[in-house]
């Protein structure tokens, strides 16, 4: 089971992975009930900013779960990751 830390850098190497998404990520302040919004028709995915750094890292997985990400528009270091991210929320 793969593990990660919760550190700034690990954060900027999920939203590096967005980047190659199709889904334009921002952080912004809002009342989600679960820390995030996805508006699918748009492809935004909307993460509270006042969050901590934990919150925001579990919501950025979180909503890898729910949108469609196709590993082979992805470059290598990243399909790596998001291969990691699906092995990891699955044994959770």
């Amino acid at each position: 089971m793969a593990t990660f830390n919760y550190t700034r850098h690990f954060l900027n190497k999920i939203e590096d992975l967005y980047s190659e998404t199709e889904y334009n990520l921002r952080y912004e302040r809002g009342n989600f009930k679960s820390g995030y919004c996805l508006l699918r028709s748009q492809k935004i995915a909307i993460v509270n900013k006042f969050y901590s750094l934990e919150g925001k890292i579990n919501s950025l997985i979180e909503m890898l779960k729910e949108i469609e990400v196709d590993p082979e528009k992805l470059s290598q270091k990243n399909k790596k990751l998001f291969t990691e991210l699906n092995q990891t929320s699955q044994t959770i």
